[in-house]
């Protein structure tokens, strides 16, 4: 009788601890960029934010989703992705009012007028939608096509996922330049490295496909090496930083 209410107890506690791990994987990516959107709406200022980032995000999350037609992977792992397309458009439409609300030029930019120095770059939200609607377009047709092809679906899969895994090297490459972390955020970085050693683990121990695992461990390894710089820099000052301002890396904002 012991042995059975046991199991039923374990079985529960296994139940709620992959229930939190689930909403963990789902919510964990967007949680950074709360105070990014609070501190944008409060000051009114969004210079501070690479819209880049959003750009990256959103293919990278995209070509996931595609690349689940071709290869299944857990559930969570497609909400999140679908979490974080929504959370990126949200950060685009305030970055956009509120540079339109600011901007002292009277010229504007548009999606259709496929100026390429100007790319990602436009006046309206509803330009970066018809962008990221016709990329989506796009990229589901050729998916459709190629859906037969294994090689297409890893490639795919891979891509998705490696886009993601990279955007911690344009801080660590301004870091090295720099030749000083100071301006960089530490309590952030320490999250990156929280949140994506947890979600490797999440992909190892779900049995996630070889490319999840892959990128997040080069994410780990991005991170880390972020906080060596933190390290080596504070310990063995390079040269002193003749500017105060310091670019941060899409991935930080």
């Amino acid at each position: 009788m012991d042995e059975v209410v046991m199991d039923q107890i374990m079985s529960v506690v296994y139940q709620a601890v992959s229930w939190i791990a689930s909403v963990a994987i789902i919510f964990g990516g967007v949680v950074p960029y709360i105070p990014q959107y609070r501190d944008i709406r409060r000051t009114q200022n969004a210079e501070g934010f690479s819209t880049y980032v959003c750009l990256v995000l959103l293919v990278a999350n995209i070509l996931r989703i595609l690349f689940r037609f071709g290869r299944y992977f857990e559930n969570p792992l497609l909400w999140q992705s679908i979490i974080m397309i929504m959370t990126m458009l949200i950060m685009l439409n305030l970055c956009t009012s509120v540079r339109m609300a600011t901007e002292l030029s009277t010229k504007r930019r548009s999606f259709s007028d496929f100026d390429w120095n100007y790319f990602w770059s436009w006046s309206h939200f509803v330009d970066y939608l018809q962008c990221v609607l016709a990329f989506t377009v796009l990229a589901a047709y050729v998916t459709y096509l190629l859906l037969d092809s294994v090689l297409f679906v890893e490639s795919l899969g891979f891509l998705a996922v490696f886009t993601e895994a990279m955007l911690g090297t344009p801080q660590l490459y301004c870091n090295y330049q720099n030749k000083s972390t100071e301006g960089m955020s530490i309590k952030m970085v320490l999250m990156w490295t929280s949140g994506d050693t947890f979600k490797t683990g999440y992909f190892l121990l779900t049995q996630a496909p070889m490319q999840f695992w892959i990128c997040g461990l080069l994410q780990v390894c991005v991170d880390f090496a972020i906080l060596f710089q933190v390290y080596y820099y504070s310990r063995y000052p390079q040269k002193p930083i003749s500017h105060t301002t310091h670019t941060t890396s899409a991935k930080a904002l």
